[in-house]
């Protein structure tokens, strides 16, 4: 294994969370003015707004996430908790506002590297357990259950 190799995941990580880390803070504090965007994309990030919780909750969720990858320690937990998240930046830029999609894509195939890359620590994620709990089924078999 070749040092580019062997630090890829350690780069993917930083960035990652100091990506989300700066997303979380720019939502609490607006250092960085938002980008002009679509009508329909302006409305869904205004009526998100108006709730009064939903923004605090997402960028509180994208803060502490981004935290937790930056320190090294529950990475698998972090990715989890951010692949929501995630999944709803590239649908939102994808549907609403696709000139800021080449980020979050970016981000998405960082989340996944990372996912990818070290699968013994994430096995308690990806692992399908039986309906008592107690031993690994395949999937299917959780389906004839």
């Amino acid at each position: 294994m070749n040092i580019v190799t062997s630090k890829l995941p350690l780069v993917a990580r930083i960035l990652l969370g100091a990506m989300f880390v700066f997303s979380g803070l720019n939502g609490f504090f607006q250092f960085m003015p938002a980008p002009p965007m679509p009508a329909a994309a302006g409305a869904l990030l205004g009526a998100f707004g108006a709730s009064g919780y939903l923004f605090p909750l997402i960028k509180g969720t994208e803060l502490l996430a981004g935290l937790v990858l930056l320190s090294g320690r529950f990475v698998p937990l972090a990715l989890t908790v951010l692949a929501p998240v995630l999944v709803n930046i590239v649908s939102f830029h994808a549907v609403l506002a696709p000139a800021g999609l080449p980020i979050p894509l970016v981000l998405l195939a960082a989340e996944i590297y990372l996912a990818w890359t070290d699968p013994p620590r994430h096995r308690g994620v990806t692992r399908a357990y039986g309906i008592r709990g107690s031993s690994a089924l395949p999937c299917s078999a959780l389906l004839l259950a």
